[in-house]
């Protein structure tokens, strides 16, 4: 796979649709909002640059890597009332590596009464219930995100 079939790379470059738009952004790292069926609040942190594999990092990205997803978590966290927030790495997809992107997701405790399961299992469920996000929701949440996450960069 390559940065022009890559489908993160195109989100980022705004050749696909994104709702809510490119959230934040530091020298090396994107925000955006999940396209994928995991819930309003679900946010994408990827690197700008197109990259396989977590070891593959540069110096620079590694260390911006740890206080962005804490912050984004908190975030997160924060506008959502999250009971918990999963941070996740994601890079496979039909089982061939693809750009890599963390998965920081809004869970709680309430889900249970439609997922029996949590971890990677909820994320399974919810994939194979394809229920997407309201489009206006996104909207709204990536507006309070990009407010919340500019007020301490």
């Amino acid at each position: 796979m390559t940065s022009a079939t890559c489908y993160a790379c195109r989100l980022t470059a705004g050749d696909d649709p994104l709702p809510g738009g490119r959230i934040w952004a530091t020298d090396h790292w994107v925000v955006e909002h999940c396209t994928g069926p995991l819930g309003v609040g679900a946010l994408i942190v990827k690197p700008f640059r197109h990259c396989l594999y977590l070891g593959d990092l540069t110096p620079d990205e590694a260390q911006e890597l740890g206080p962005l997803l804490q912050h984004v978590s908190q975030t997160v966290q924060e506008l959502t009332q999250a009971d918990q927030v999963y941070a996740c790495l994601w890079s496979h997809g039909n089982w061939q590596p693809v750009h890599i992107h963390f998965v920081v997701q809004p869970v709680h405790n309430e889900m249970q009464h439609t997922y029996p399961k949590q971890g990677p299992a909820l994320q399974t469920a919810m994939f194979q219930d394809r229920i997407f996000p309201d489009a206006d929701a996104v909207e709204a949440f990536c507006r309070e995100a990009r407010q919340r996450l500019a007020l301490n960069p």
